[in-house]
């Protein structure tokens, strides 16, 4: 299972939120450039984190992008399946499937390991959450960018 370039730069652009958007909204820009991702990319994926109510916007010069719940409520498996959609590694285990059964689930035993993939990366995902993430930013990322005089 790979999580593509959009599932990545989602993650990427919610981090960033939690980390700048504290007192005011971040605009798609500045997020873009911090996080090396086309801008107009980038807007596609925060219009969808928009719709899902993950994040909100204020328009004109001094608005942007913003967190609408504390980093704490929000999941990197909400962002996923947001961003995604199921994180299933087959068809034939989606959570949320509308008739993509298979024809052989009767008698077929990978279904099993396909369904524990699944909801080990569901458990895995659900577990991290953005101010787990901000955290280990500050502490190792940031902490790197110590100068001494």
């Amino acid at each position: 299972m790979t999580i593509s370039a959009k599932g990545r730069y989602g993650v990427k652009a919610m981090l960033d939120l939690a980390l700048y958007s504290y007192e005011n909204g971040v605009s798609a820009k500045s997020i873009a450039e911090r996080q090396s991702i086309p801008e107009k990319y980038l807007e596609q994926i925060l219009s969808v984190l928009r719709r899902a109510g993950l994040i909100g916007s204020i328009r004109g010069p001094s608005g942007g992008y913003f967190l609408t719940m504390p980093p704490e409520f929000i999941t990197v498996g909400r962002i996923l399946r947001t961003v995604e959609g199921d994180l299933a590694p087959v068809k034939c285990v989606k959570q949320n499937k509308k008739g993509e059964g298979c024809k052989r689930a009767d008698m077929c035993i990978t279904k099993y390991v396909w369904a524990m993939v699944r909801d080990g990366v569901n458990q895995v995902t659900d577990s991290i959450t953005l101010k787990d993430l901000a955290e280990a930013y500050k502490n190792e990322v940031l902490a790197g960018y110590m100068y001494y005089i």
